[in-house]
């Protein structure tokens, strides 16, 4: 089954710091065929296999346990780490349902291939031998940038204050498709947190804190300045293509109309429009 479901979550690198990333599940069931002549019905591989993928690593914090640069423990009942990266030390404290394990050095589509497979297989029947998974990205012909960010507002997943997306961009000025504006965003958002203001609790020697309770319970961040984008409300995807729209329309002629499509990983987004000269 190709494009089962798509994985939205944020990792821990050595070199990039903390990267957001959209991962495309195709799957492969081999094995026996049951009484109704197939190894799994398709509607069971959806509910099933979908179901272990949401309910594990999609939309957390993919934590690579063997990595030098790591160190955790425990407080409270949260999980409580640093991780002294290339792009700057990452503190990160949350209830342990939105941080994923990963026995393994690094976090690469074959290590979330590894640590997924035996979740997979717990929920499939005896009669289904083998799974194969593949994990890829979306192919962008164009601009795109990878971004983590949390909705402390929201009832699900996207609470997690360290989850994210790798997104696609098209920006049209005037109804015409802006390469140059959609690169220059991109390249202001390679690898970025994208952070509501009123989550900041603490600014000092460069670095950003922000906290905030949801459902889940109570997240904290840490990371340096210069990896964050500060924007004054929400980052749904919604109020994104807003900030984008109106950001974009200072870099055009007066009267001009910036639109921009913002997308939160793999075919889903908003569109915002704003004309140069509007407050």
């Amino acid at each position: 089954m190709e494009q089962l479901t798509v994985i939205d979550c944020a990792y821990l690198d050595a070199r990039r710091g903390l990267v957001g990333e959209s991962w495309i599940v195709d799957v492969e069931l081999h094995g026996d065929l049951d009484e109704q002549s197939m190894v799994l019905d398709f509607g069971d591989v959806k509910k099933r296999l979908k179901r272990a993928i949401d309910g594990s690593v999609d939309h957390t914090l993919l934590v690579p346990q063997l990595a030098p640069e790591l160190t955790i423990g425990q407080r409270d009942g949260d999980i409580e780490l640093q991780f002294h990266s290339n792009a700057g030390l990452i503190e990160h404290r949350s209830p342990s349902v939105a941080v994923s394990l990963v026995d393994a050095e690094s976090i690469d589509a074959q290590a979330v291939t590894d640590y997924l497979l035996p979740h997979l297989k717990a929920v499939v029947p005896a009669n289904v031998a083998e799974i194969h998974l593949n994990l890829r990205t979306e192919r962008i012909d164009g601009a795109y940038y990878h971004y983590v960010h949390g909705l402390k507002k929201h009832q699900g997943q996207c609470q997690r204050i360290a989850h994210g997306h790798r997104s696609r961009i098209e920006i049209r000025v005037d109804g015409i498709r802006s390469q140059a504006l959609e690169a220059a965003l991109a390249a202001r958002w390679t690898d970025i947190y994208l952070a509501t203001r009123e989550d900041v609790v603490g600014a000092a020697d460069g670095r950003l804190r922000f906290a905030y309770r949801s459902p889940e319970g109570r997240f904290e961040l840490g990371l340096p300045e210069s990896r964050v984008e500060l924007i004054d409300s929400d980052t749904t995807v919604e109020k994104l293509a807003e900030w984008i729209a109106k950001r974009m329309s200072g870099n055009v002629k007066g009267g001009q109309t910036v639109q921009a499509k913002a997308y939160e990983g793999v075919m889903k987004g908003a569109i915002a429009s704003c004309k140069n000269g509007d407050s």
